[in-house]
């Protein structure tokens, strides 16, 4: 094959592993950087040129794309998607991946855990936002930062008013999150190839810093991942469309608790501490995926007219519950069913006889008609499980005068 590794820092340890990695299994890979690639589309299809020469041909590629250049970085892998190129983690993924906030929106939406977290804009509703995260000590990080810049623990409610009121007088994001004390200083990154955690290490903070990034200073060790935290971390990699992902976890009292899901994770900290060839499984995953192309299967199955994909969620009253596939009856209806989401279990291509069991949700293809019968009501749907703090009922003669005194603001 022949390969491109995306990468501003060609001679980094990561880099060099790669390309050795690579050039071992006989393919031959070269290291270009991103911003130095012109992106150029016109009517005879996308290109992409460098020194002002169209780039030749590649079979995949590496995104290693930096958090300062996630913008343009991106852009360069979407140009070699939309050329044919695969791409060992998609333009989408490293988007969503990278921003913070989104990663956590949407992890939070399939309920693993996570410590909690609240994002405000409005001043008036920090104090709440520390209150409903379980108060302070909490954790402040800005949502540009990266290798534990921008974080800062706050001792007190104060400290924590005064911190987010700064940051977002600078227009700086920041998002609040509870403070995991029973971590002590330490954390777990678990290094996720497709569908398994390849090594894990265990990183320790250093005296009184409570950042344990191996940029900090942290310390390493190689440890056996847990099932629960191992599953946790394969998860999280895959709902965020993840191939190769570093998953940071909190140890909390209730289970592992997700920091951070990272799109291009180092090589030097896992392999220095558990003395893997990770980089050779890097390649080898690339080599079993090269021939699949990315796509958006729900945007290419909905192009059938009168057809959609959903997901169809199986309450414990569902007339479908105990019933097999087949016995379902959707099929016959023109709806088949392509997975089953059982906790944090996928069943892919369920045989017909495989039982549906109550909290299943059905991944479904077929006639809108037929499943918009099916869809909950809207008002029947499970108002959110709120785990934090207590909000106060609304009063309305409350919300219109909020209303009122904010439009003599702007006034």
């Amino acid at each position: 094959m022949k390969i491109v590794l995306l990468s501003r820092e060609p001679n980094n340890y990561t880099s060099r592993r790669l390309k050795e990695a690579a050039t071992a299994k006989g393919h031959k890979i070269i290291a270009l950087d991103a911003m130095k690639l012109g992106i150029e589309l016109d009517g005879t299809g996308p290109s992409l040129v460098r020194n002002s020469k169209l780039l030749s041909t590649f079979d995949a590629v590496i995104p290693r794309i930096g958090a300062s250049n996630t913008f343009y970085g991106t852009a360069v892998v979407r140009q070699f998607e939309q050329m044919g190129v695969f791409t060992l983690n998609s333009s989408h993924a490293i988007s969503t991946s990278r921003d913070k906030l989104r990663s956590l929106q949407i992890l939070s939406r399939y309920k693993l855990g996570m410590p909690a977290t609240a994002f405000v804009n409005d001043r008036k509703d920090i104090l709440g936002a520390i209150n409903r995260v379980g108060g302070a000590p909490v954790i402040i990080k800005m949502l540009e930062g990266t290798q534990g810049i921008g974080v800062i623990l706050a001792d007190t409610t104060k400290i924590a008013e005064a911190i987010v009121e700064t940051l977002q007088s600078t227009k700086q994001n920041v998002i609040i999150q509870k403070f995991v004390a029973e971590s002590k200083g330490k954390d777990v990154r678990a290094f996720v190839i497709g569908d398994r955690v390849v090594a894990a290490m265990r990183r320790s903070a250093v005296g009184t810093e409570f950042r344990s990034n191996v940029h900090r200073g942290g310390t390493t060790e190689a440890i056996t991942l847990p099932p629960e935290y191992a599953a946790t971390a394969v998860r999280a990699a895959q709902i965020l469309g993840l191939r190769v992902a570093g998953v940071d976890m909190l140890e909390g009292t209730d289970g592992p608790q997700i920091m951070e899901v990272n799109s291009s994770p180092g090589l030097e900290g896992i392999e220095g501490a558990t003395g893997l060839d990770i980089a050779g499984e890097i390649i080898k995953h690339l080599e079993d995926c090269v021939h699949f192309e990315d796509f958006d299967i729900k945007h290419r199955l909905s192009l059938a007219r009168g057809y959609q994909v959903v997901e169809l969620p199986v309450g414990a009253k569902s007339a479908f519950v105990g019933k097999t596939v087949r016995e379902s009856g959707l099929r016959q209806q023109d709806i088949v069913v392509l997975s089953i989401h059982r906790g944090g279990l996928v069943i892919p291509n369920p045989r017909e006889d495989r039982p549906i069991l109550s909290g299943d949700v059905l991944l479904c293809y077929g006639l809108k008609d037929a499943l918009r019968n099916l869809l909950p009501a809207l008002n029947a749907k499970k108002k959110p499980n709120r785990k934090i703090g207590k909000l106060s009922q609304p009063d309305p003669s409350d919300e219109i005068a909020a209303v009122d005194a904010d439009a003599k603001e702007t006034k």
